[in-house]
């Protein structure tokens, strides 16, 4: 008896020079998303959360799209349920996603979203659940729920308001409509725009610069700057002082003050 091929993974992660990236690869569907792939990729973050050499994480996709969204043969399969079952077997696919999302945007180190083609749908939430996106002249965005019938449910709700502003974040919404590199660049929705040729390079490099710094102090910031939309001055200045804290225990903060006074004396 022969041993079955393994099947190839749907989410594939490398590590190279303390950058995590991590590829979303179903090309033949454009990489649309199916449960196993969200179990896959939620393996890949946690994997790169616990890496103490991991710095920062690049997002893309594998062939000529981000990523097309959910799966829609699962949609298929999820409406063949009994009625009395859609809403909860719904709701507990919803944790899922939801997990998926908070794992990526939750991550204490610099997340970049390079976008190689089209992102629609969970696919443009995926991006949007990144802190930065970079685009190549072959990227384009669509909040296409709303031609499903759906509310977007990957986060978008949320991140797309902070990006975009909330009039322009309802008409991408309301519209599903297709926006373009330059318009992206334009209006904020991604930070960079380079060619298809040098989108991975640039996302890599672009990472290293950003976790050059204090992991510790990386980390924090993040957190407090996640949550300063909703918190008060007071508040985002309360989380300040216990991070400052913290940072003042760390070994980087030691060697910082240590390596800069010998200079001093010199």
């Amino acid at each position: 008896m022969t041993a079955s091929a393994q099947a190839p993974s749907k989410v594939e992660l490398t590590i190279e020079a303390s950058v995590a990236t991590v590829v979303l690869s179903r090309p033949e569907v454009r990489n649309a998303i199916d449960d196993e792939m969200r179990a896959q990729f939620n393996a890949a973050i946690e994997r790169v959360a616990n890496d103490d050499a991991v710095r920062a994480v690049v997002l893309t996709g594998k062939g000529s799209a981000f990523c097309a969204g959910g799966d829609i043969s699962a949609m298929q399969q999820r409406l063949q349920a009994p009625a009395g079952e859609i809403a909860f077997n719904g709701w507990r696919r919803q944790q899922r996603v939801h997990h998926s999302v908070a794992g990526l945007h939750g991550l204490g180190k610099p997340t970049i979203a390079a976008v190689n083609g089209p992102a629609a749908g969970l696919g443009a939430d995926m991006a949007l659940c990144c802190d930065f996106i970079i685009g190549s002249d072959a990227a384009s965005f669509a909040m296409s729920f709303i031609h499903r019938g759906l509310v977007p449910d990957g986060g978008g709700l949320y991140f797309l308001p902070r990006r975009v502003g909330l009039a322009r974040a309802k008409e991408l919404i309301f519209s599903g409509r297709r926006v373009e590199p330059a318009e992206a660049l334009e209006i904020g929705l991604i930070d960079r725009l380079t060619s298809s040729q040098k989108l991975l390079e640039d996302a890599q490099a672009w990472a290293r610069e950003l976790s050059k710094g204090s992991r510790t102090a990386l980390a924090l910031s993040k957190a407090i700057l996640d949550k300063s939309f909703e918190l008060s001055g007071e508040e985002v200045s309360a989380l300040g002082r216990e991070a400052q804290a913290i940072c003042y225990t760390t070994t980087e903060h030691h060697e910082s003050i240590a390596a800069f006074l010998s200079r001093k004396t010199r």
